[in-house]
C-alpha cells in the first residue's frame, strides 16, 4: 500500500517540486524536457503558489542560452530560480553554468538527459549531454526512477542551498521523463521541512542591490586568477557531507532512504556492476534475481557523480569484490574509457597507490545510447563477462559490433522472477489515433482504483504520422523496477489498433500463452478468422489466445469522432482484461473524458460517451478454430530489385528490427542514401482519392496541395500508353500549349497516400447532376489497393515531361514537374510539406537545403526512410540538418563554398581558355541561367567542356573537371520553422539577410514550436493559447517581414497555398530568381492550432480573408523600373477577425477558461490586423516614379 499515491511521469515529478520551491522559472522548449516547462507555465497561469505563497514567474526565452542568462540574472538578484533542458539545449547553457557555479550560486537545473546530435540527431535518452557539463562546477545528481526524480528534485534544492553549489539534477530522457508510474507523493509539510528558510534568506541577502553594492564578474589577470579558482575548494570538500545530511533528513521525514553511492546485492559479492540512471533499476532487479538463484553479485548506484567522492564510493562496496564492470550511457570517441569508468579506475588506483593494496579487475562498457534497450539478459551477460579469464574491456552491450568487435553476446530468453509478477499489456497504435493518451488514462484509472503499482512506457519514433506507437503497460502488487520493454512471450494482453499492422509487425510474438488478443478490424466477427494471415492464425492456436474484435473505425464514425478510436479501444481493454469491474472502469473512462475534453466543448464529450457505449455493443469474441485456414502471407514491399543498402538496412528498420542491424552496415559519417521513402509503403489511408477523368478540368490543384506527393500528374503521348493496365486512366489534355496527341494522367500512390482528402477539398470540378461527386472522390482504400498499386507502378514507368517545355507560369504546367520530396512522415494534411514539395519540383535538380531542427528535420530526415529523392538523371536536392540555432549561418556557408568553387572554376576556365573552344568558354562564363532552358543549355555546355578537358594533360584541367558542375546555377535554400526564424535563430537569420548573398529562406510558419509539442514562439498570435502561453499569448506577433523589408535589398513574401495557390507558385519562382537574399514566410496550419487538418485549406482562407495573414510580395528589382517594390496580393479584410479565431481551438478555448482576457485579445488583435493592413497598403501605394530613390540592387549572375 502506497501512502499519498500519485500517478505521474518523470517530467511532472520534477516540475511539481520545482514549481513549489522556486520564484522564477526561465524556460525554452526542447524534447524530452519540454513538459516540465509546460506544466510550470500552466500551474502559474492557474494561480498555483509556491512555498512562500507567491505565484512563480515563468518566462519563455528565445533560446536555451537565453534561458540560462535569465536564470543567472535572477539568481544574482536574489530569486530562487530554475530551468529545464536537455541535449544541445544544455550545451547552450554551458557558458552561464560556469558563471553560476563560479559565483557559488545555489540553483537546480532539471535535465531530461538526451543524446547529442553527432552523426545524426536523436531525441532519445542517454548521458551524452550531462557528461559534457561535468567540468562546469555544477554538482551532478542522478535519479533512477520516477519516484527518485520527485524526491531528488527536492533533495537537490536543499543540498544546493546548504552548499552554495548549483546542481544539475538529471534523469534519463524518455525512459524516466516519460514513464508514467504510481509513486508516493511528497506532502507539503515535508517540502516545508526540507527547505531551510534561513538558507533561503542567506541567498536573498547575497542579492545584488544598490543598498549593498558589490562588484561581480570582474576581469582577473595572471597574478590572481589561479588562486581565485582554488578558493572554492572548501565548498566542494564539504558538499558530500551535506548531500548525506540532506538525504538522511529526507529519510527521517518520509522513510525513503537514499545515499550518494548505494550498494545493492550480496554482502560478500565478488562481481559488481556500477552505473547511474534508469539502468540501475534493471540491474537492481537482475541482481536480486541472480542472488535468489545462488549467485553472489552486487551493484552500486551512483547518484552523486560530481563532486566525485571516491572515499564514500569505495566504502560502499563490499571488501570481497574482485571484479567490477562500470557502465556508461555515453560515448567519448578517442578516449580510453568513458567518464564514470575513468573516475572509478582513478579512485581505486589512488587508493592502491596510497595503501599498497591491490586493485580489483575493472572493465568499462557502453550501453543504452539513444534509449537503446537494456534488459536483464544484458545485465547477466555483463556479469558472465566478469567471470571470464580475460574479460573484454571497453565493451558494448545491446548492439552487434561486427566492425571493431566490442559487443558482448546475450541470451534474449532470460528474464527475472520480478517481471513475471506484473500483468503485462501491449498496445499497438498509430501516432495520430490517440492510443498513447488513452493508455495514460488507463494507468491513472487502475492506479487510483486499486492497490496495484503501475508503469507505462511508450515507444514511438519521431515521425509525424503513420508511425507505430507501442504502449508497454505493467500492473503489479510490488514496486516495478522493469525499466525495459515487454519481451517475446510475455504480454498477457496484446491490442492491435490498426489492421494494417498485421502485415508489418510480428506483434503476437510478444503474446504470452493463454493471453488475450484484441483486434480492430473492418471484418465481421464470423468472417475475420479467414482474413487473418497464416502466421497470425498459427500463433493464436499455438499460444491458445483469446481473440476479441471490434470495428473501431465504424464505431468512431457513427459517433462523429472521425478516426479517433482511442476511447473505443480503451473501453474494450477494460471490458475484457478483468483488471477492474467493467461498470466501474467505464464510469472512470467517462470521468477521464470529461476532464480531458471538457474545456473543448460539450459536443466532443458527448461524442466520446456515445463511442464508449457503442464500443461495448460492438465488441465480439471470436471462436477459435483448431486449424489454420489462411494462406495469406505478407511479404516485405522491399524486393530483391531494391538497392543493397535498402535491402540490408532500410528494410530491417521498417520491419522494426533495427536493433539487430550490425555496426558495419551503418554510414560512419551519417550520410544516408536518398529516395528510400518510396520503399516503405505504410498503407495508413482508410480512403484514397479516385479520379474521374471525364469530369477533370486539368487544373493541377490536386498535386499542388498534396502534403505527401501521393497524387501526381504526367502528360505523355498517347502512343506511350499502349501497354497500360486496363484500369489505368488517362484523357486528352486540355490546352493549346500541348501537342494534339498528348494525354494527361492524375494518379494516386495507394500505399503512400495518407487519406487527408485535401486533393478532393481543392478540386473545383463538380458534377452538375450530382453535387456530391467531383473529379476526385474519397473511397475506401482496401478494395482498390492492388489495382491502384499496379497503376502506380505503371505511372512511374512513364517518361517525365520535358522540363524545358513546361509553362511554369501555370499550375497545370508546373505540376507536370516531378516532385523530388515524396512520402514523408509529416502529419496527415500537413500545412508545411506542400511548400517543401513545391520547391523540390521547381528547383530540386540544383538545390542544396540547409534545414533547421524542427518538424522539417523530422519529416525530412527521420529514419527509417528519407523522402528527398532524385530524378532519372540522378540529380536531386542535397539536404543537411545542422542544429536549431545556426541554420541561417549553416546555409550561408553553402553559398560561400559554392561561390568560391564557381569563382575557382571560372578562373581555371580563363587559364585554360587558349586550349578550349573560345565560343564555349564565352558561353559558359556569360550564361544567364534564368530559366529551365538556360540551365539545361549550361549543363550541355559543361558536358562538352568535360569531354574537352579529358584531352588536356594538365593539373588545371583535372581541377576544372572536378569543379565544372559549379558553372551550373545552384539554388541554396534555408528552411525551418518559426521557432527557428523568429526566436533562437533570428540573430543568424538577420545577419544572413544583411549579407546580401544569394540564398532563399523558407520559413514554415505554424505560429508555434510544432515539433516539441506546440509551445509559443514570437510568431504566436495575440491571444492564442499554446504551451508556455496557457493564458493566451499577451503580445502581438513579431512582424518578421517588415524587419526584412527594412533592408530594402531582400525579396520578401507572405504566402498561403490554400488561399491563393497561383500567388504561392509565382512567389517561389520570383524569390529563387532574385539574385540576393529572399525570404518566403509560408502560412502553415498545424494540429497545434486545435484544428482538423482535413480543413487545412479552409483555415488558410479564413486567415487571409480576416487579415490575419495578408499576402504580399516585396521585390526590390521593381525599383529599377520606378515601380513600388511592395505588391499586396490579398484584399482588405472581408470577414470579422472573430470569425477566424472562432474556428480554431487555440483561440476559442481561452473564452472558456478566461473569457474577459479572450474578448480583450480578440478586440485588440482585430484592431492590429486592420492597422497592419492599412500600413502595408500605404507602403504599397507610394508612387516611386516620382521619388528620387536609388536602389542598391545586387547584379544577376
Amino acid at each position: 500500500m502506497i501512502d499519498n499515491p500519485v500517478i505521474l511521469d518523470g517530467n511532472q515529478a520534477a516540475s511539481m517540486i520545482a514549481h513549489q520551491i522556486n520564484e522564477v522559472i526561465a524556460i525554452y522548449p526542447i524534447t524530452p524536457s519540454s513538459p516540465m516547462g509546460e506544466l510550470a507555465d500552466e500551474w502559474s497561469s492557474m494561480g498555483q503558489k509556491n512555498l512562500w505563497g507567491e505565484i512563480p514567474e515563468v518566462i519563455e526565452m528565445q533560446s536555451e542560452g537565453g534561458a540560462a542568462g535569465a536564470v543567472h540574472g535572477a539568481l544574482q538578484a536574489g530569486a530562487l530560480t530554475t530551468t529545464f533542458t536537455s541535449s544541445q539545449g544544455l550545451l547552450l547553457m554551458i557558458p552561464n553554468m560556469y558563471k553560476i557555479a563560479g559565483e557559488l550560486t545555489p540553483a537546480v537545473f532539471h535535465i531530461a538527459a538526451r543524446s547529442l546530435a553527432c552523426q545524426a540527431l536523436s531525441i532519445f535518452g542517454d548521458h551524452s549531454d550531462v557528461m559534457a557539463v561535468r567540468q562546469t562546477g555544477f554538482a551532478l545528481l542522478a535519479s533512477n526512477s520516477v519516484q527518485e526524480v520527485q524526491d531528488m528534485a527536492l533533495i537537490s534544492q536543499a543540498i544546493s542551498l546548504a552548499s552554495r553549489i548549483p546542481v544539475a539534477h538529471f534523469f534519463d530522457g524518455f525512459r524516466t521523463s516519460h514513464e508514467v508510474s504510481k509513486i508516493e507523493g511528497v506532502p507539503h509539510d515535508v517540502i516545508r521541512a526540507m527547505i531551510d528558510d534561513e538558507l533561503v534568506e542567506a541567498h536573498r541577502l547575497r542579492a545584488m542591490t544598490p543598498e549593498k553594492p558589490t562588484i561581480r564578474g570582474t576581469s582577473q589577470n595572471p597574478d590572481v586568477y589561479f588562486q581565485a579558482r582554488e578558493s572554492v575548494n572548501p565548498y566542494y570538500d564539504r558538499m558530500p557531507g551535506i548531500v548525506i545530511d540532506c538525504m538522511k533528513k529526507f529519510a527521517e521525514l518520509t522513510g525513503r532512504h537514499y545515499l550518494p553511492y548505494e550498494y545493492i546485492g550480496d554482502p560478500r559479492a565478488e562481481s559488481v556492476i556500477i552505473l547511474m540512471g534508469s539502468g540501475c533499476e534493471t540491474v537492481h532487479e537482475t541482481v536480486e534475481h541472480l542472488n535468489a538463484h545462488g549467485s553472489k553479485v552486487g551493484m552500486l548506484k551512483v547518484r552523486m557523480f560530481r563532486p566525485f567522492a571516491a572515499d564514500l564510493l569505495l566504502q560502499a562496496l563490499p571488501v570481497s569484490v574482485h571484479s567490477i564492470a562500470v557502465l556508461d550511457r555515453t560515448k567519448e570517441p578517442g578516449a580510453d574509457g568513458e567518464p564514470l569508468y575513468k573516475d572509478i579506475v582513478t579512485a581505486f588506483a589512488q587508493t592502491a597507490a596510497e595503501s599498497g593494496q591491490s586493485m580489483p579487475l575493472i572493465i568499462g562498457g557502453r550501453y543504452g545510447l539513444s534509449s537503446k534497450e537494456f534488459t536483464p539478459a544484458m545485465v547477466k551477460a555483463v556479469f558472465e563477462e566478469l567471470e571470464q579469464d580475460n574479460p573484454k574491456n571497453q565493451f558494448t552491450i545491446g548492439i552487434y559490433d561486427d566492425l571493431t568487435h566490442t559487443s558482448l553476446a546475450w541470451d534474449d530468453s532470460f528474464c527475472t522472477d520480478a517481471s513475471d509478477k506484473a500483468k503485462r499489456c501491449l498496445f499497438y497504435g498509430l501516432g495520430s489515433d490517440g492510443t498513447v493518451s488513452a493508455n495514460k488514462n488507463s494507468i491513472k484509472i487502475i492506479g487510483e482504483e486499486t492497490d496495484l503499482y503501475t508503469q507505462g512506457y511508450f515507444v514511438y519514433d519521431s515521425k509525424k504520422s503513420g508511425a507505430v506507437t507501442v504502449s508497454h503497460l505493467r500492473f503489479g502488487p510490488e514496486p516495478i523496477r522493469s525499466t525495459y520493454l515487454i519481451g517475446d512471450n510475455e504480454a498477457e494482453f496484446v491490442a492491435c489498433h490498426q489492421p494494417v499492422f498485421l502485415e508489418r509487425y510480428d506483434m503476437l510474438a510478444k503474446a504470452a500463452s493463454g493471453g488475450i488478443f484484441l483486434l480492430n478490424t473492418p471484418h465481421a466477427p464470423d468472417l475475420v478468422w479467414d482474413k487473418l494471415p497464416e502466421k497470425v492464425q498459427r500463433q493464436i492456436i499455438d499460444k491458445n489466445l483469446e481473440l476479441h474484435v471490434i470495428d473501431a473505425y465504424r464505431v468512431a464514425a457513427d459517433a462523429g469522432m472521425g478516426s479517433r478510436i482511442n476511447t473505443i479501444m480503451q473501453t474494450c481493454f477494460f471490458a475484457i482484461s478483468g483488471i477492474l469491474l467493467k461498470d466501474d472502469a467505464i464510469a472512470k473512462i467517462k470521468q477521464a473524458v470529461e476532464k480531458t475534453y471538457g474545456r473543448k466543448g460539450r459536443r466532443i464529450v458527448d461524442r466520446n460517451f456515445k463511442a464508449i457505449d457503442s464500443a461495448l455493443e460492438n465488441l465480439h469474441q471470436v471462436t477459435i478454430r483448431g486449424e489454420v485456414t489462411s494462406s495469406l502471407v505478407y511479404e516485405s514491399p522491399i524486393g530483391e530489385d531494391a538497392p543493397e543498402f535498402v535491402r540490408k538496412v532500410t528494410a530491417e528498420l521498417i520491419a522494426e528490427r533495427g536493433d539487430t542491424v550490425p555496426v558495419s552496415l551503418f554510414p560512419a559519417d551519417g550520410a544516408w542514401p536518398v529516395g528510400t521513402a518510396a520503399w516503405e509503403k505504410r498503407n495508413i489511408a482508410l480512403e484514397i482519392p479516385v479520379w474521374d477523368e471525364n469530369l477533370c478540368i486539368h487544373c493541377g490543384k490536386c498535386p499542388f496541395v498534396c502534403p505527401h506527393s501521393a497524387i501526381r500528374s504526367k502528360a505523355v503521348p498517347l502512343d506511350a500508353l499502349g501497354d497500360a493496365p486496363e484500369s489505368f486512366k488517362h484523357v486528352k489534355i486540355k490546352g493549346r500549349e500541348f501537342p494534339d496527341d498528348v494525354h494527361i494522367i492524375y494518379q494516386v500512390a495507394p500505399e503512400d497516400c495518407t487519406g487527408c482528402g485535401l486533393c478532393v477539398e481543392i478540386c473545383p470540378a463538380k458534377d452538375k447532376s450530382n453535387a456530391s461527386h467531383k473529379a476526385l472522390d474519397m473511397v475506401p482504400q482496401p478494395p482498390l489497393r492492388e489495382q491502384e498499386k499496379t497503376n502506380w507502378d505503371y505511372f512511374l514507368s512513364l517518361p517525365e515531361y520535358d522540363r524545358t517545355a513546361i509553362n511554369w507560369k501555370t499550375m497545370k504546367g508546373s505540376m507536370l514537374s516531378e516532385p523530388l520530396f515524396e512520402f514523408s512522415g509529416a502529419c496527415v494534411g500537413c500545412g508545411e510539406t506542400p511548400y517543401v514539395r513545391l520547391a523540390s519540383q521547381l528547383f530540386g535538380d540544383r538545390m542544396l537545403v540547409a534545414n533547421a531542427t524542427g518538424c522539417s528535420s523530422i519529416y525530412g530526415g527521420n529514419l527509417p526512410t528519407t523522402p528527398w529523392t532524385t530524378n532519372d538523371d540522378g540529380r536531386g536536392p542535397t539536404w543537411n540538418n545542422s542544429l536549431f540555432e545556426d541554420n541561417a549561418e549553416f546555409g550561408l556557408g553553402f553559398r560561400l563554398a559554392i561561390d568560391q568553387h564557381r569563382e575557382h572554376a571560372e578562373a581555371l576556365l580563363d587559364q585554360l581558355g587558349p586550349q578550349l573552344d573560345g565560343e564555349l568558354v564565352e558561353a559558359l562564363l556569360t550564361a544567364e541561367q534564368v530559366d529551365e532552358p538556360g540551365i539545361h543549355e549550361q549543363r550541355e555546355r559543361v558536358a562538352t567542356l568535360r569531354k574537352a578537358l579529358e584531352q588536356i594533360d594538365a593539373d588545371a584541367a583535372k581541377k576544372l573537371h572536378a569543379l565544372a558542375d559549379y558553372l551550373v546555377k545552384k539554388s541554396v535554400w534555408i528552411m525551418g520553422g518559426d521557432g527557428w526564424a523568429y526566436d533562437i535563430g533570428f540573430g543568424g537569420l538577420d545577419h544572413v539577410m544583411a549579407s546580401g548573398r544569394d540564398v532563399n529562406i523558407l520559413v514554415l510558419d505554424t505560429e508555434v514550436y510544432s515539433n516539441t509539442g506546440g509551445q509559443a514562439s514570437k510568431a504566436t498570435p495575440l491571444g492564442a493559447v499554446a504551451k508556455f502561453a496557457a493564458k493566451g499569448r499577451p503580445a502581438l506577433k513579431k512582424d518578421l517581414s517588415m524587419i526584412a523589408m527594412a533592408y530594402e535589398n531582400v525579396y520578401v513574401a507572405h504566402v498561403a497555398f490554400g488561399a491563393k495557390d497561383m500567388q504561392t507558385l509565382k512567389t517561389f519562382i520570383e524569390a529563387e530568381s532574385y539574385p540576393g537574399p529572399s525570404l518566403i514566410i509560408a502560412y502553415s496550419p498545424c494540429i497545434a492550432h486545435g484544428i482538423d487538418l482535413k480543413d487545412n485549406l479552409m483555415h488558410q482562407e479564413l486567415a487571409v480573408n480576416s487579415g490575419h495573414w495578408p499576402l504580399f510580395r516585396f521585390d526590390p528589382r521593381r525599383l529599377a523600373g520606378g515601380k513600388n517594390p511592395l505588391q499586396l496580393d490579398s484584399k482588405e479584410p472581408s470577414i470579422p477577425y472573430k470569425q477566424f479565431t472562432d474556428s480554431e481551438i487555440r483561440f476559442s478555448m481561452l473564452r472558456r477558461s478566461h473569457p474577459e482576457e479572450a474578448e480583450h485579445y480578440v478586440q485588440k488583435a482585430a484592431e492590429q490586423v486592420r492597422a497592419r493592413y492599412h500600413h502595408y497598403k500605404q507602403l504599397a501605394e507610394i508612387d516611386y516614379e516620382n521619388e528620387a530613390i536609388l536602389a542598391d540592387l545586387p547584379e544577376k549572375e
